[in-house]
């Protein structure tokens, strides 16, 4: 979700960035020199805060050595900062990535972006990254070369009470699933929630019809010219997610639902199942929202197609916006402070603000059953797919997202909806 907010002038991130001790010889000719310099979006405030408290706690011997020194920047302005830093040779330590990943294989291509997977290997702590994470940023960024602060699965969410009543088991097929959305829908309850108005929702199970039935590559064919949106078999996934829609599984007026009214209907027992990222476990855990209750919240992977190419248990999974770290300007300080991270990040963010990351929890952390749950799903899985837009140009995701509500409300067909965004593709 994109999210707005006030930064920094170009001069004060300049001089925060030439702190980094980026001198053009890896940044390192002082040992102690410089500081722990760190850009990132000013809404972002999770990653600061939690640095901060590593800082002056697990990771205060390397804050000592090289001081942490945080600067923001509005989201809306990240893309144009960094491409004016990296021109001066003057990114900071670590920054954000890009609001795409376009940007951030460009930095990489000009030698900004520093290799994770050859530098925590030769740190030692390569295993302290989850291996989903791993592959969804190899997916998305062609390698290891971005850290997971946050990290969300995604899959759908079911009212376990309502599953109950209506004897409904967890869908395993994508069969079973519309037969539970029919279940729901003749006992007078909403199978789905989703917003029309934004549109991903409801691309989101497109994309993950088509993972599930050609195959982890299905989009990565798209994106290579390998393969089309208009070709059979991938208007069969838009097909299947349009018939939902003409049986009136998502309720009414779902092209003018809005993303907080989606949740909501699913909080208030409305709808019996929401297809969402694990980021809404903030709303689950929020009491006077959650009329539902916490322990009446489950949580199932994508159904599969019967006979498709793809694997078990499979989710699809983002990295938020993530961090980069400057090949120039690394040193053995930073180093050690990236090391730090790795090893502690993870119990600390989830225990000090129940937020899940790609780094392994490695201390005991008490949290509520739904959200341990999440992070289990995390560690159990070793392979990740994307969304649909994920691979997409800017033309071809509004193309999508716009379109997805005509889709599901029968004012465009599959074979039109497919067309436009192909046709969107650049």
């Amino acid at each position: 979700m994109l999210l707005l907010g006030v930064g920094l002038s170009t001069a004060s991130l300049l001089l925060t960035a030439c702190g980094a001790g980026s001198s053009g010889d890896g940044g390192g000719s002082e040992a102690g020199a410089g500081e722990f310099s760190f850009l990132t979006n000013v809404e972002n405030t999770t990653i600061p805060t939690e640095l901060e408290t590593l800082a002056g706690d697990q990771c205060k011997t390397a804050a000592d050595a090289m001081p942490l020194k945080v600067d923001t920047v509005p989201q809306t302005n990240l893309d144009q900062q960094l491409q004016l830093l990296a021109g001066q040779d003057a990114l900071p330590l670590q920054y954000a990535a890009g609001n795409a990943p376009a940007l951030t294989k460009e930095l990489a291509a000009s030698g900004n972006v520093l290799d994770l997977e050859a530098t925590l290997t030769d740190l030692g702590v390569l295993d302290q990254v989850e291996p989903a994470a791993i592959d969804t940023i190899k997916a998305l960024y062609g390698g290891f070369n971005v850290l997971p602060y946050q990290y969300n699965v995604e899959g759908i969410w079911y009212n376990k009470q309502l599953f109950a009543d209506n004897g409904i088991e967890v869908p395993q097929t994508w069969d079973d699933f519309v037969a539970a959305a029919d279940t729901l829908d003749t006992s007078g309850v909403t199978p789905l929630s989703a917003s029309g108005e934004q549109g991903w929702p409801l691309t989101r199970l497109i994309s993950g019809y088509l993972f599930s039935d050609l195959g982890k590559d299905a989009l990565q064919k798209v994106a290579d010219g390998e393969a089309k949106l208009t070709d059979p078999e991938y208007v069969e996934a838009a097909a299947a997610v349009a018939d939902l829609g003409q049986k009136g599984y998502f309720g009414e007026g779902v092209g003018s639902i809005d993303y907080d009214t989606a949740i909501n209907q699913f909080l208030n027992g409305e709808a019996g199942m929401l297809y969402m990222g694990s980021w809404v476990l903030a709303n689950f855990n929020d009491e006077a929202a959650n009329q539902i209750g916490l322990d009446n919240i489950g949580f199932m992977p994508f159904p599969r197609v019967e006979g498709g190419a793809g694997i078990e248990n499979q989710y699809a999974a983002n990295v938020g916006l993530p961090m980069a770290i400057s090949e120039k300007a690394y040193n053995e300080q930073a180093g050690e402070w990236l090391k730090c991270i790795t090893e502690n990040y993870g119990s600390s963010a989830l225990a000090n603000q129940g937020s899940i990351s790609g780094f392994k929890v490695n201390e005991e952390v008490d949290v509520d059953p739904l959200t341990q749950t999440v992070q289990q799903t995390i560690s159990d899985t070793s392979e990740s797919v994307l969304w649909f837009e994920a691979l997409f140009g800017t033309q071809a995701t509004t193309a999508s997202q716009t379109n997805a509500a005509p889709l599901v409300t029968g004012s465009m067909s599959p074979e039109q909806f497919m067309d436009t965004v192909q046709s969107a593709l650049k």
